[in-house]
């Protein structure tokens, strides 16, 4: 984004400030998504278990799936799948909703937990309770993080038990969660981070909707 900051041919009486609209692929929209359940089974699940430390030299948001859960999926070759691993298992292939337990994403603030997430192909987090920075971080990227209470949680741990693929919806307009076997849940969600995630509006995105605001506010800057 050139923000047109003042240079030889750009200096007092001469602004020019140019715009350019973010691409539209920066953060997918969050309407409606369906998809298969994988369950993680364990209370404070830090940052640095969903992508360890040595992982985040890497300059560009993507190709960080392959790394999540690094320590928890492969063996110590750090090649082999742990087989006892509960994403690894057949049944779970294509996984894009996650079911956890309270505390989700506590540790360290690392953005890069949720670009692992999302990079690796889950659109939703459910869990009684997540880390403050995780859960902003989340809304921040595209991925939707869902508090249900813990009664809630455990009974689509037990729908989920069987070794068989289990589906669910998550619609963000109505703010249910629900299954094809009578499962209807509703959540609460901040309006402006909903209306956001729907919309596919990262912080930049959200920020040059009130371009023209921003753009006369610049022109009319005395350098």
């Amino acid at each position: 984004m050139d923000i047109g900051f003042p240079t030889e041919g750009n200096r007092p009486g001469s602004f020019n400030q140019t715009w350019t609209q973010p691409n539209s692929d920066n953060m997918q929209s969050f309407t409606i998504h369906s998809g298969v359940v994988a369950t993680l089974d364990r209370a404070n699940v830090d940052t640095d278990q969903i992508i360890p430390k040595q992982f985040l030299k890497r300059i560009e948001r993507t190709g960080f799936g392959q790394y999540l859960f690094y320590d928890w999926r492969f063996l110590d070759d750090g090649t082999t799948p742990n087989t006892d691993f509960e994403l690894n298992q057949p049944h779970l292939d294509g996984a894009s909703i996650l079911i956890a337990r309270k505390n989700f994403g506590s540790g360290s603030s690392r953005e890069h937990a949720v670009w692992a997430l999302d990079d690796y192909g889950f659109r939703a987090v459910i869990a009684p309770s997540f880390a403050d920075i995780f859960f902003n971080n989340c809304f921040k990227n595209g991925v939707l993080p869902i508090v249900l209470d813990e009664a809630q949680i455990d009974e689509i741990f037990e729908r989920a038990s069987q070794p068989s693929p289990y589906q669910l919806t998550v619609d963000l307009k109505e703010q249910t969660v629900k299954d094809s076997d009578g499962l209807n849940l509703t959540f609460e969600i901040d309006q402006s981070r909903k209306h956001n995630l729907l919309h596919g509006l990262d912080d930049i995105a959200e920020t040059l909707q009130h371009e023209e605001k921003i753009t006369a506010y610049e022109e009319a800057r005395a350098w």
